[in-house]
C-alpha cells in the first residue's frame, strides 16, 4: 500500500491539472463566441454543453456514493495488505454514483 500511494497522488495532481486546464479552455471558448456576436441555436447548444449544468449533481452523486462505500468497508471484514477486497467494493458504489447520474439525467426518447 505504502508503494501505490505515490502513484495515487501523482495521478490525482495530473487529474486536477487537466480539469483546470479545460476549464480554462472553456471559459475562452465562450468568451471568443460571446465577443464575436454569433449567436445562434448551434451556439447556444454548444455553450450549454460547455457550461456543464449539471455537474454538481453528478459530482455530489459520485461523493455520496464513494462515501457510503467507504463506510460499508469499514463494516466489512477484510486483510487490508492482501485482499483487493476495498477496491472492488469502493468501484461498485462509485459506478453506482455514475449510473444514478446517468438515469436522473437521461432524456426520455420521443416517440414517433
Amino acid at each position: 500500500m505504502k508503494q501505490i500511494m505515490p502513484f495515487l497522488a501523482i495521478i490525482a495532481i495530473l487529474i486536477i491539472v487537466a480539469i483546470l486546464i479545460s476549464s480554462l479552455y472553456n471559459y475562452r471558448l465562450k468568451k471568443q463566441i460571446l465577443e464575436n456576436g454569433g449567436m445562434n441555436e448551434n451556439v447556444q447548444r454548444i455553450m450549454n454543453k460547455l457550461s456543464g449544468g449539471s455537474d454538481p449533481l453528478k459530482w455530489g452523486l459520485i461523493l455520496l456514493s464513494g462515501g457510503i462505500g467507504l463506510i460499508v468497508l469499514e463494516y466489512v471484514p477484510y486483510h487490508a495488505d492482501e485482499s483487493p477486497l476495498p477496491y472492488g467494493v469502493e468501484a461498485v458504489f462509485l459506478a453506482a454514483g455514475f449510473l444514478a447520474y446517468y438515469f436522473l439525467v437521461k432524456k426520455p426518447h420521443a416517440d414517433k
